[in-house]
């Protein structure tokens, strides 16, 4: 057993808060044990001079340790860092630009700073952990804002600290066993498994080859189990990391957004027209569903040069011979009066004993360079005499699904999402999309 009680292979207890510092573009607070670290990531527009114009962000760290940090106050650093500052600075910088695509990134730059509130061993390998939250908390933040349509974020990275003490391979070093090791090991890892830095010197004596395994396999242990602490603090925002390829919907409502990003979420990753930089108008000429949808998928296309999906969806009435069709949501004139299109359609129905209708949804894929795909889902119901039900929108109050007897406007919304045509045309995507990718 080690001096804190554990076995050679165990690592210290690990805890990362997010948004520690609310004023940065990313932040956390790292804690390994006693060594805790606050790493922020600020995002600048622009880059250095010897990167300009050549259309690329850069990545860039600074390290240092605050003066209580350590048992016997540390000087601070001033226009001159001290050597050991430079160099884990570096580290923590070279390590975390192998996480992005700086290409993807656009001509701005990101600095992460990593400063140690407490220093008990291992404050490199902290930094770089932590500096890869706050990195992940700021790209998201980008996202949100509309600044990138797409994560930089290739690979998930995160470091550790092995050694030798008294003869033994041993996880995560604290300070006390770290000041006597007799081999000091640093590993830096990406979630392939892949090694970004391997740092490993005898300080007090050299070490064979068996050794050497014992502390790759304990620091590859080590990483896995501080990356699977990285994703547990982002939540949501660990989808930013090796993200899939973007998919602009034609859109802006974000409780669709959100729903197709469930649906489509192994295939790609959903973006709106608008974080594409498509603000355009288009004119839906079409007399079917799936050609108006199709004529917004390829509109959105062209001007953004990604794989767009776009749906039109509507009422069809057999006895009013599929009215209100395309022109659904503006059927009494005004796009999107709910009440006014509902009042008209118990006026066209009035006297009529057949009254069978359907939703109908049309779903268009435009993949630059290939045909548009189409799908289609169909949900049939009876339009009532008068409305039911407060949920929904549309002609939701109105349209009776028989095999549960209620209206779309009755049922909860994963009712609604079982058997919708909307729920339908998307299972008839996915497997499009399936196809696709093998």
């Amino acid at each position: 057993m080690r001096i804190d009680g554990r076995t050679p292979d165990q690592a210290r207890p690990v805890t990362i808060e997010t948004d520690f510092v609310r004023t940065a573009d990313g932040s956390c607070l790292i804690a390994t044990g006693n060594t805790r670290v606050i790493c922020t990531a600020s995002v600048e527009e622009g880059v250095p001079p010897f990167l300009r114009g050549k259309a690329q962000g850069w990545l860039t760290a600074e390290y240092a340790m605050l003066p209580a940090s350590t048992t016997t106050r540390k000087k601070r650093d001033g226009i001159k860092k001290d050597g050991r500052s430079v160099e884990i600075q570096r580290l923590i910088g070279r390590s975390l630009r192998q996480a992005v695509d700086l290409t993807k990134l656009g001509e701005r730059t990101i600095t992460l700073d990593c400063d140690v509130l407490e220093a008990d061993g291992g404050t490199r390998t902290a930094s770089i952990t932590g500096a890869m939250v706050a990195l992940t908390c700021a790209v998201d933040k980008l996202m949100r804002e509309g600044k990138l349509v797409q994560s930089p974020i290739l690979h998930q990275v995160a470091a550790v600290s092995c050694g030798v003490v008294d003869d033994v391979p041993c996880l995560d070093l604290c300070y006390q066993e770290d000041s006597r090791a007799q081999v000091d090991m640093n590993l830096v890892m990406n979630e392939k498994g892949e090694f970004i830095e391997l740092q490993g010197t005898g300080e007090g004596r050299a070490y064979t080859p068996e050794e050497l395994s014992s502390l790759i396999a304990y620091g590859r242990k080590g990483i896995e189990q501080l990356q699977e602490a990285q994703r547990e603090a982002l939540g949501e925002c660990a989808r930013h990391i090796a993200p899939k390829p973007p998919l602009v919907v034609a859109s802006g409502n974000e409780h669709k957004l959100r729903e197709l990003q469930t649906i489509f979420g192994d295939y790609y990753t959903v973006v709106s027209m608008k974080t594409a930089g498509f603000s355009g108008e288009i004119e839906e000429t079409a007399d079917t569903f799936a050609g108006n949808a199709a004529i917004k998928a390829e509109a959105v296309c062209e001007a953004t040069g990604l794989p767009t999906l776009a749906d039109d969806s509507g009422l069809s009435v057999d006895v009013l011979d599929g009215e209100p069709g395309v022109l659904s949501a503006r059927y009494a004139g005004v796009h999107g009066d709910d009440a006014a299109n509902n009042a008209l359609l118990l006026r066209r129905m009035n006297g009529k004993t057949v009254r069978t209708a359907a939703f109908v949804s049309a779903i268009a894929l435009k993949l630059p360079d290939r045909e548009t795909l189409i799908a289609e889902g169909v949900c049939p119901g009876v339009v009532l005499e008068e409305e039911r039900g407060t949920g929904g929108f549309g002609y939701d109050p109105l349209f009776l699904y028989e095999p549960l007897g209620k209206t779309f406007a009755e049922m909860t919304e994963e009712e609604k999402n079982q058997v919708s045509h909307r729920a339908r045309a998307c299972e008839k995507m996915l497997a499009i999309m399936k196809e696709l990718h093998e």
